[in-house]
């Protein structure tokens, strides 16, 4: 069986709401059997359309991680999962920034130190710290 598409919920979820829609009008300007039998149509169609949502429903495509169904199971908030989540990826991306800047600042220094001890070679190791995204002094 083919994974179904939003678009097919999205019609679904419409033929739903169209269905309730003219069960609520049917309901307000009620005027007897002629109401009553477009109302009782009405209702077989809604829950033909609720099962065909539910069928399709399971063949949505889900991928969610192990944690978060445990998350959930555990009774705890999706949200807080997804805030401590966030947490994490900006601490980790906070590290990641300061061990570039302090080896761009290593690789920088030690330039300029090899530079200032071994003067032959001043114009190759600027080069190759420029190519590198640095700059010597």
């Amino acid at each position: 069986m083919p994974a179904a598409t939003l678009d097919e919920v999205d019609d679904q979820l419409r033929s739903i709401i169209s269905s309730l829609y003219m069960l609520l009008v049917q309901a307000h300007e009620y005027q007897g059997q002629d109401t009553q039998r477009a109302m009782s149509t009405e209702i077989r169609t809604l829950v033909q359309n609720l099962q065909s949502l539910s069928l399709t429903a399971q063949r949505l495509p889900t991928h969610l991680p192990l944690d978060v169904i445990r998350y959930v199971e555990g009774s705890r908030n999706p949200d807080i999962y997804t805030r401590e989540m966030v947490e994490l990826c900006m601490r980790y991306n906070q590290e990641q920034k300061g061990r570039a800047e302090a080896y761009s600042s290593f690789r920088d220094i030690l330039a300029s130190k090899i530079a200032v001890g071994i003067p032959d070679i001043k114009d190759d190791v600027k080069a190759v710290v420029e190519a590198a995204g640095g700059r010597l002094e």
